[in-house]
């Protein structure tokens, strides 16, 4: 018996472009949705961190000493990042990583901050509690969660001698390594409460000396690399020199 032949309707050439037509504009209604959702999130990243930036110039108000050195270190760790090859994105959250390093300080009290003198056992395992507090204030927000590390990490040292977790090498995150060059040379070379501050080059004579030792030997060539092409001024140096038997190995 043959079999029987079903008709079939294949729509006419209207409807195809009728549904072609539905089709497009429903895609395009979806990217609008997506642009606009993306956008949402990023107007919301940006809010989350000027919250963390005013968090950070509140602390340094109250400290002339270290006023400024928070921006310093983050445009100095951004400028590295970038001549290190890392991509731009991850350049600047080790920028954005290295203005907020010091964030944790907040939770330190202002009496060891500003202290003159140098620090008991007491008040160091107070001032090394620091890097912790930071990564902790900042970690909920997950758009930022390299840049948590950074912060936990920036004293950590290549030898293993820093703090709080005693990594050494490349168990230290490349970001962490960065914002430590950046932060022990402004440190260096800024008026502290506890001594004055270095002459530019006696720092860049101890960055030199460190590499390979406690600091990362790339970051620190890449480092002074970049502060020979620079004016002296842009990279913060203080007026009055001091002892070189006054170099403190790490920098509170």
């Amino acid at each position: 018996m043959a079999a029987r032949l079903v008709p079939v309707a294949f729509p006419s050439g209207d409807d195809l472009t009728a549904a072609y037509r539905r089709l497009s504009a429903a895609y395009q209604q979806a990217l609008c949705y997506a642009e606009d959702v993306k956008r949402l999130y990023q107007q919301l990243q940006r809010a989350i961190y000027q919250s963390l930036l005013g968090l950070a110039n509140a602390l340094e108000a109250k400290d002339a000493y270290t006023r400024g050195h928070s921006e310093r270190v983050g445009a100095a760790s951004r400028s590295v990042a970038v001549a290190l090859g890392l991509p731009p994105h991850e350049a600047g959250i080790v920028g954005q990583a290295g203005l907020l390093h010091d964030i944790g300080k907040i939770g330190v009290p202002e009496a060891v901050l500003r202290k003159r003198g140098e620090l008991d056992d007491t008040e160091w395992a107070l001032m090394r509690k620091h890097p912790l507090i930071g990564a902790q204030i900042v970690s909920p927000f997950e758009f930022f969660a390299a840049g948590a590390l950074t912060i936990r990490h920036h004293h950590e040292r290549l030898d293993g001698s820093g703090y709080p977790d005693g990594l050494a090498g490349e168990a230290i995150p490349v970001g962490a390594r960065i914002v430590a060059v950046a932060d022990v040379y402004d440190a260096l070379t800024s008026d502290r409460p506890y001594r004055a501050a270095l002459p530019r080059d006696a720092a860049l004579e101890y960055l030199a000396r460190q590499a390979g030792r406690t600091l990362d030997g790339r970051v620190v060539a890449v480092f002074v690399e970049l502060a020979g092409a620079r004016p002296s001024a842009d990279l913060h140096v203080g007026a009055r020199p001091a002892l070189a038997a006054r170099y403190p190995a790490t920098p509170r």
